[in-house]
């Protein structure tokens, strides 16, 4: 597919580069942040920082993917990133403050590019199969890049500096903004009306989504399905502190636990995506599996005795996790119309951010108070119960869509 669709070779390459930088920045930031503080909730406020500004934009980023040239809007955003990444570049332990404005300057950026590109992505692609793969492809290719990411990350912020890690990220947006650039297939279909050229209002915008969703029960559930993930989701702040604290690891054992995460996530979305066979119906079964295996794998590495064996379980858990981020978002591009689906796709991504960003401020201020073994044990059991709660009231759902 690679070879045969140019466009959506272009889109992936760009998302490879993207996705390195930005998990090279995690991995500097999560350490800077520790190193300066010693707080574990200022540690898990960086996963809010890459979560809840998302969350804040995307009123205003999904109507915009649907109003506006995709293919403009993701090269404009890319640039405006890579300025704010520069702003990483002249922060230090001292000025932790810059820090947290620069990275949430580039997450609210974020929530323009998501729902851009795969509402774009139906339209790059030749026919239905070819979207299921390309959907699998560029979910396990987050899963991937998030591995060498942090893996190389943490190596790479230990041998030539922190500050090296936060230019490698400003490149990353060029360059994904030139790709972007270069994709030539349009990334909407023609509108009857030019929706450019009307008032953009958000509420409104995004209340044709919400009314959307709540009239089609199969869209509300696959939207649903991220947030049962996002309410265990929290405790990915702290592998850098279980890293760090538990097993007495720095920025390579940091960089370890947060890359397996990535290994689960990059393979999960190739094999889901073969058991779902293009069908909602096992779309919505594989979400709720995927969310209840995450949680179940972490529980072990919370009580892991050394660090590979809590990079093995981590890795499980993101193996369910990355599986029902892809295929949730695959079910809502083959469920919603083209000129709605922008806005979809970032109330999905709103809804998941704001869980993780609660979620990921609350793990914070337990492991502060009772330690970070037990918080993870206690949100992945919170996750777990949602989880089952899912399956089980999506079963009516699942059966409707049952042919015979």
């Amino acid at each position: 597919m690679l070879r045969e669709n140019r466009d959506i070779r272009l889109l992936f390459v760009a998302q490879v580069v993207s996705y390195l930088g930005d998990w090279f920045t995690f991995v500097a930031l999560a350490g800077m942040v520790e190193d300066a503080t010693g707080s574990k909730f200022l540690v898990s406020l960086v996963m809010v920082a890459f979560s809840l500004p998302s969350f804040l934009a995307s009123p205003i980023a999904g109507p915009a993917a649907d109003r506006y040239d995709r293919k403009n809007l993701l090269v404009a955003v890319s640039m405006l990133q890579a300025v704010a990444a520069i702003g990483l570049v002249a922060s230090d332990e001292s000025r932790i403050w810059m820090v947290f404005v620069c990275q949430s300057a580039i997450s609210a950026l974020a929530a323009f590019i998501r729902p851009a590109s795969e509402a774009a992505l139906p339209n790059l692609a030749r026919n239905e199969e070819e979207l299921g793969k390309a959907n699998s492809l560029l979910g396990a290719t987050w899963g991937v890049m998030l591995a060498v990411g942090a893996g190389l990350g943490g190596l790479f912020a230990q041998a030539f500096g922190r500050t090296a890690s936060f230019v490698a990220d400003a490149v990353s947006f060029v360059i994904a903004g030139g790709l972007f650039w270069a994709i030539k297939a349009r990334m909407q279909e023609e509108r009857k009306v030019d929706a450019a050229r009307t008032r953009m209002k958000p509420v409104a915008d995004m209340r044709e989504a919400v009314n959307l969703a709540r009239q089609d029960r199969v869209i509300l559930a696959l939207v649903a399905s991220k947030t049962t993930f996002a309410i265990g989701a929290g405790i990915v702040s702290q592998l850098a502190v279980l890293a760090s604290d538990v097993f007495k690891a720095g920025d390579s054992g940091r960089g370890l636990l947060i890359g397996v995460r990535g290994v689960g996530s990059g393979l999960g979305p190739l094999i889901a995506s073969r058991l779902v066979k293009g069908e909602l119906r096992r779309v919505l079964l594989v979400c709720g599996v995927a969310g209840l295996l995450f949680s179940v794998f972490y529980m072990g590495a919370a009580a892991s005795p050394n660090i590979i064996v809590a990079a093995v379980f981590v890795a499980l858990a993101h193996f369910g996790g990355g599986a029902q981020w892809t295929l949730s978002s695959y079910g809502l591009q083959l469920r919603s119309p083209d000129a709605v689906r922008g806005r979809v796709l970032a109330g999905d991504f709103a809804i998941v951010t704001l869980m993780l960003s609660i979620t990921s401020a609350a793990s914070g201020l337990l492991a502060d108070a009772i330690g970070v073994r037990l918080t993870i044990a206690i949100f992945a059991g919170a996750a777990a119960c949602a989880s089952t709660a899912y399956l089980i009231l999506t079963g009516p759902i699942r059966r409707s869509l049952h042919t015979p």
